[in-house]
């Protein structure tokens, strides 16, 4: 009997070995940023068997069986109807700044979806001026209402809102909604989905997470993309959720959360409409191809308007928002003001900001001083000694968790959107990101951006270095996992 359980656990040993051996293969033959693959390794390593499970589940990008057959058939008519918008009059890239057209060209021959010009952006810097203006439109919406997000929170002004679209719903007008469910949680669990539904509001549940789905695709994989378009003629995005942030964890000790949206009339409406309809089918295998924009040549005034929508995750190229972030980080000249909530940079952009400042740009990050993810906030700062010896400046906002998905080049041209400058809103979720060369609306961005820096510290280099040894040991801790981050 003992000799059998000698043969045992040198099987098991074996057999364990034999599973590391598979998995770290796989890991090596994946071929993904070093610093990701490193991290997984680790953890295999150091967690035995549990280690391995985590990986399976949540080491790759799997979308689902389901989820990828429908992308597969839906790629060629989404890439036909995006060709087709290169006959808008809308789309003039000799007009083009000399920021905006490498952007365009990298997205064109990407993505497929050219830069727009001959729209109107609004920049809705608070909640109550968002949800207000949110709230007037659908009131005024005749046909259509499409809207996705990753959270709504019941409660305040999201009530209103949810007030505004039954209502709306109840005099003809077909609302959509689509919802990650992990992030809306609390309203898939409040009276308001069975309330919408019984008004004829179609709403759906985006990457169900169930037990029996953690064996069929990656749970942490969500739907963080924030869009609205009505009637097809007003559309926004941004950072902000469908929450009222005075009900929106108050209890979380960050204070309140502080966002912005991009209220869009023009062209590029339809190209949210696209990516809404895009992940609609996804979810659903329902196909709702929206018309495509009535475009007219625009002034010289207009043909200024130029917005390049970019969406990145599962189903559009591989790195894409990365690209153009690295992109717009090596153009600068003069200037790069980042604001992001969640600050776990990739090698290549702690690079990109290191360089910048070293060859004389002004290199200024805006983070909240307060986070509401502790191991966020401590990889967070393991970065700042080096970008502080590069010159760079770190500013901790102290008005509430600043939510706002930022970037402003040379006070001419920006990017903002849904993306935050961590490993899961580059590699891994459903964002969407808006390129705008606009030097009046990235004008009233940067001020913005410097209202955030008036009520923000800056951190000193030399009092950064002296802070207390466990500090460190715990950043370079987290540090170790800021790629699974």
């Amino acid at each position: 009997m003992e000799q059998f359980y000698q043969v045992l656990a040198w099987a098991g040993v074996f057999f364990y070995w034999l599973m590391i051996a598979a998995v770290t293969m796989r890991i090596v033959f994946k071929r993904r940023v070093v610093g990701v693959s490193l991290a997984w390794l680790m953890i295999i390593y150091i967690i035995p068997i549990g280690g391995v499970i985590a990986y399976l589940l949540f080491g790759e990008l799997n979308l689902g069986k389901k989820r990828a057959q429908r992308a597969k058939v839906m790629f060629e008519p989404f890439a036909d109807w995006f060709q087709r918008l290169n006959d808008c009059p809308g789309h003039q890239p000799e007009l083009m700044s000399e920021h905006a057209r490498p952007l365009s060209d990298l997205c064109e021959n990407r993505l497929g979806i050219p830069a727009l010009s001959g729209n109107s952006l609004s920049l809705q810097d608070s909640p109550q001026t968002i949800l207000r203006s949110l709230i007037e439109d659908i009131h005024q919406a005749e046909a259509s209402i499409h809207m996705e997000f990753y959270i709504w929170h019941p409660g305040g002004l999201a009530d209103e809102v949810a007030t505004a679209l039954v209502m709306a719903a109840k005099r003809g007008v077909q609302v959509r909604i689509l919802l990650d469910a992990a992030g809306s949680m609390r309203f898939f669990r409040s009276h308001w989905p069975k309330l919408m539904r019984h008004s004829g509001i179609e709403i759906v549940e985006a990457l169900a997470v169930t037990p029996f789905r953690m064996f069929l695709r990656r749970m942490d994989l969500r739907q963080h993309r924030k869009i609205v378009v009505i009637d097809e003629k007003i559309g926004y995005t941004g950072s902000m959720n469908l929450v009222d942030p005075a009900y929106f964890k108050t209890d979380a000790g960050v204070g309140q959360w502080i966002d912005v949206m991009v209220r869009v009339t023009g062209p590029s409406v339809a190209v949210l409409n696209g990516i809404q309809a895009w992940d609609w089918e996804v979810e659903t295998g329902n196909r709702f191809l929206p018309q495509l924009p009535e475009c007219s040549l625009p002034s010289q005034a207009e043909a200024s308007d130029m917005i390049q929508v970019i969406p990145s995750g599962p189903g559009m190229p591989d790195e894409i928002i990365h690209q153009a972030l690295l992109l717009s980080i090596y153009q600068a000249k003069e200037s790069v003001v980042i604001t992001t909530p969640y600050f776990v940079p990739s090698e290549n952009l702690l690079h990109a900001m290191k360089g910048a400042a070293h060859r004389g740009v002004t290199v200024d990050i805006i983070i909240p001083d307060k986070n509401d993810s502790i191991m966020v906030e401590w990889a967070s700062r393991s970065f700042f000694s080096e970008l502080l010896a590069a010159g760079v400046r770190i500013h901790r906002f102290h008005g509430g968790l600043l939510h706002t998905k930022s970037v402003v080049i040379d006070s001419t041209h920006c990017l903002i959107g849904t993306v935050n400058l961590d490993m899961r809103s580059l590699w891994l979720n459903f964002e969407v990101t808006l390129a705008v060369d606009n030097p009046e609306f990235t004008k009233q961005l940067n001020w913005l951006q410097k209202e955030y820096m008036s009520d923000s510290s800056l951190v000193d280099r030399s009092k950064w270095e002296e802070r207390h040894i466990s500090n460190k040991l715990i950043e370079q801790f987290f540090y170790m996992f800021s790629p699974l981050l």
